[in-house]
């Protein structure tokens, strides 16, 4: 299966990075099945993680909802701006598992690729104590983005 943008783009930064010697193992969560087994997926990460004496990094990449403009291949709808605060709200109140209880109307009509990435963060953040910290929210042009570290607290 070709890596997506949201594949490519992270791992660009990981490989350019001369002083990092690290194995990538990549996982394409499903939005095929329920949101509680990409947590207890996540679970199951954090848990191997913690068993580890190697030093383990999940990136979670994806693009947040896809309909904040009229001229997009979504188009317009104000569901967008209310999914991108709630998960801007989750990581700032280190409450990431509250995704769960998103709405499915929301996320359809949001249109957000991030869900379900997010939702193994959940479950690793389950197991593994991090604090979330949001570090940048932007819409650069129908959809949202946003870059937050997660850290063992």
């Amino acid at each position: 299966m070709p890596m997506d943008w949201g594949t490519l783009v992270p791992m660009w930064f990981v490989v350019k990075e001369e002083r990092v010697r690290a194995r990538a193992v990549i996982v394409a969560p499903s939005r095929e099945i329920p949101l509680s087994q990409n947590v207890a997926f996540g679970m199951m990460v954090g848990e191997m993680a913690e068993k580890s004496k190697k030093r383990i990094v999940f990136i979670a990449s994806a693009d947040q909802a896809h309909a904040h403009q009229k001229s997009g291949p979504y188009e317009f709808h104000r569901s967008a701006a209310k999914y991108d605060q709630f998960v801007s709200r989750a990581i700032q109140k280190n409450r990431i598992g509250s995704i769960s209880g998103l709405t499915k109307r929301l996320v359809e009509e949001a249109k957000p690729d991030s869900l379900w990435q997010m939702a193994m963060l959940a479950g690793i953040t389950r197991v593994v104590k991090m604090r979330g910290h949001l570090l940048s929210y932007a819409v650069p042009t129908y959809y949202g983005m946003i870059c937050a570290s997660f850290v063992r607290s």
